[in-house]
């Protein structure tokens, strides 16, 4: 089978690549040439584990091709796959334009029935939006089939996500559709995936629902931290305790400083803003919302309530993406706290595995360093924002010793605050005595 991927970001390349090594022929399409370029080459522009093999090996092994030419991806598919951008506007909804503009270019080179997949987050209708735009436009009499494949891809473990998922969820009201779907997708019934087969607006919320339920679980448990340090327990036993009874489930349960990413916070304002619309009252969600945004001044307000006047004093920062195995700096809760920092006067120093070239570009003030010891240097006080596995063995010893002053703010709860205060740190974490 032949299928075309309409966007090379994040969600179009693993696809891409992960359908190419499942033996597919797979055509990616960008309007960047320069990105381009550097796909045909193996180079992907993105950090992402395990990926710059898998696009190497299919571009070598000819599966799998980069053209700026949408008509290649089209003519030769019979599956095209729209994975563009649909980022939040200023309401929170979702920005159709980039969606709008590919169901437009694919109508005007259709030459024959084709399954046109919505791959990116969308919301609520737009499946049905994209079946009438080709329909005015197409150039000659073409049938074709909307379907609805949201993904659920988590940076830094996507490949596997693709190769191993939870679900494949196909929406569509064509049995033909479906049985193209499935036919592509057949080297995971071998692993007995499961298939969720609907309509395409029952698949387009799915995924909304899926992340905001997520971000409010993360919500819930900051909230539970902020209780616990009140009261004198330790949030990670409490989640523990509360992880081990199956209705509830142990994953997104760790307190820290908010959720951020391409996702979670885009998703919940877009179903929030779809709700409002609609005249549904989302309180929850609106409340993991204004929950995950008051985290963020919480943070910061641990370290000005600690240290006082932060004006002159060196903080280091350690881990500066959303979280680990990305450089994704979207949304990171490491960038309204370094900004709040900044504006305190405070000299900055940073390390990321993965992220400091992004970072770079919105805080050139910050000092970028070349591993966590050169960064805790001369510094006041060290912050722990993303838990990177580096920072899980720290030599905490040495650390000590380099500071200039012993303030550790470990907002990822890794280390256990009796070791940290015996070695002498001023030790502070996320809901824990």
């Amino acid at each position: 089978m032949h299928i075309g991927i309409i966007g090379t970001g994040y969600v179009g390349l693993v696809t891409g690549a992960c359908f190419a090594e499942f033996g597919v022929f797979v055509t990616c399409v960008d309007k960047d040439e320069k990105k381009v370029k550097s796909l045909k080459k193996g180079v992907v522009p993105f950090y992402e584990p395990g990926l710059d093999d898998l696009v190497q090996r299919n571009v070598k092994q000819g599966r799998l091709r980069f053209t700026t030419r949408i008509e290649e991806a089209v003519s030769d598919s019979l599956v095209v796959f729209i994975a563009v951008g649909t980022p939040p506007r200023g309401d929170g909804s979702a920005d159709l334009r980039y969606i709008d503009e590919v169901a437009r270019e694919i109508a005007r080179h259709m030459d024959g029935y084709k399954v046109v997949v919505t791959k990116s987050t969308v919301p609520v209708g737009t499946g049905k939006r994209i079946s009438e735009i080709i329909s005015k436009n197409l150039k000659e009499r073409s049938s074709f089939d909307v379907v609805s494949n949201p993904e659920f891809l988590r940076e830094g473990a996507a490949i596997e996500d693709f190769m191993r998922p939870n679900r494949v969820v196909i929406g569509t009201k064509s049995q033909q559709a479906v049985a193209i779907m499935k036919d592509l997708y057949k080297p995971l019934y071998l692993i007995e995936t499961p298939f969720v087969i609907t309509d395409v607006e029952t698949a387009e919320l799915i995924k909304y629902v899926a992340n905001s339920f997520l971000a409010t679980k993360i919500s819930f448990i900051n909230e539970v931290a902020n209780l616990c340090e009140k009261v004198g327990a330790d949030v990670n036993v409490v989640a523990k305790g509360m992880g081990l009874d199956q209705r509830i489930g142990s994953k997104f349960l760790h307190a820290g400083p908010g959720f951020g990413g391409s996702c979670f916070p885009k998703d919940t304002r877009a179903l929030l803003k779809l709700a409002e619309e609609r005249g549904v009252e989302m309180g929850i969600l609106k409340a993991a919302i204004s929950a995950n945004e008051k985290q963020r001044d919480i943070v910061f307000e641990k370290i000005s309530l600690a240290m006082g006047d932060l004006k002159g004093k060196t903080l280091a920062v350690l881990g500066l993406s959303f979280k680990p195995n990305t450089d994704d700096l979207r949304e990171a809760p490491s960038l309204s706290l370094i900004q709040r920092l900044s504006e305190a006067k405070a000299k900055l120093r940073a390390y990321d595995p993965a992220a400091m070239e992004g970072a770079r570009m919105l805080f050139p003030e910050v000092a970028y360093c070349k591993d966590p010891y050169e960064a805790a240097r001369g510094a006041d006080a060290l912050v722990i924002v993303t838990e990177w596995n580096q920072f899980r063995n720290l030599d905490i010893e040495k650390i000590k010793g380099i500071m200039r002053q012993g303030f550790f703010f470990d907002f990822r709860n890794i280390y256990e605050p009796e070791k940290m205060k015996k070695l002498g740190f001023k030790y502070y974490c996320v809901g824990r005595p």
